[in-house]
């Protein structure tokens, strides 16, 4: 049986060390090494990666950090909610997100055009300029095809935005770019969904075909190749994918970071061990829950991971 061992600092700390001693900690520190493990486990045995986050996490600093793992080969499926793609075209765009306070005058913050997300803040001219470029994307994507799939959308989106001035950092962009499918199931619940409802109103032609998306990502997957997930949140993102995988057999390898707890029967708060029962993770398949604010624990966990990674040579 593994002892607890007291932690202590020390000079030049990698994140790797950091997090390999915490391993030794106790709690949720404990859990955060064995899904570093679980993690690497997925990459040493070249599954499939599913990433799944919702769109306070996009509002976050995170995004870059999601765009950035793309780019290095981590995640080959990407799941996500409606409100992740207009923040990242936003700040694609070159908007700044702000900090507020979690307990400001929401009220006075209406008045001066802010809306407000935890402690963050977006002014409402991030929105008038992400719609001005939304109705100029979607033109120049109407004049090519009619009828596309919410996949196909967003990866033409994604390639659009080499023109803006933070492509670089935009997930859509680097998904685009290394021919990562971004799934989006619940795509007109946010601002975004709003500007494809209002261009439909003048081409009522125009179809994004979310029933190819569940065809897609279907087919992709099959019996035979290993299946990984790491969750952010829950949501209908991670729901998605985990629907998705239940249809191949589940996942091998699970690492859930939420807030959330079981005890209210919410998807977000839904345990790996829930999952077994579904089918949607294998019966002797390898997962970790990690409890915690996903803006601490996932830096913490992904730079381990990539600290190590780099060192047995498997980074891009």
């Amino acid at each position: 049986m593994k002892k607890v061992k007291d932690f202590f600092w020390k000079r030049n700390m990698q994140v790797n060390e950091l997090v390999e001693q915490l391993g030794s900690v106790g709690f949720q520190s404990y859990e955060l090494s064995v899904a570093r493990d679980v993690v690497l486990k997925m990459k040493r045995n070249n599954a499939k990666i599913f990433l799944t986050f919702t769109s306070n996490m996009v509002s976050s600093g995170l995004r870059g950090f999601f765009a950035q793992l793309i780019k290095l080969g981590i995640a080959d499926i990407v799941v996500t909610t409606s409100g992740s793609i207009e923040e990242d075209i936003m700040k694609a765009l070159g908007e700044d997100f702000q900090f507020s306070s979690f307990n400001a005058d929401d009220v006075q913050l209406h008045e001066k055009g802010e809306n407000r997300i935890g402690n963050l803040a977006i002014r409402n001219e991030s929105y008038m300029k992400f719609e001005d470029k939304m109705s100029e994307f979607l033109g120049e994507i109407y004049g090519k095809k009619k009828r596309i799939s919410g996949v196909e959308l967003l990866k033409e989106i994604g390639l659009l935005l080499e023109k803006e001035k933070d492509f670089e950092n935009s997930f859509l962009y680097q998904a685009a770019k290394n021919d990562v499918p971004i799934f989006c199931p619940g795509i007109v619940d946010s601002s975004f969904g709003f500007q494809l409802f209002m261009f439909q109103q003048k081409h009522d032609d125009f179809i994004v075909d979310t029933i190819q998306d569940m065809n897609k990502i279907i087919t992709d997957l099959n019996f035979e190749e290993k299946k990984g997930l790491i969750t952010l949140g829950g949501s209908i993102s991670k729901h998605y994918a985990v629907f998705a995988a239940l249809l191949s057999g589940g996942f091998d390898y699970a690492v859930y970071l939420t807030t959330s707890h079981a005890s209210s029967g919410s998807m977000s708060g839904a345990t790996t061990q829930e999952a077994k029962s579904w089918g949607k993770i294998k019966d002797d398949g390898e997962a970790a829950t990690v409890i915690g604010d996903v803006t601490i624990t996932f830096p913490l966990l992904m730079c381990s991971v990539l600290d190590e990674m780099e060192k047995e040579g498997m980074l891009n």
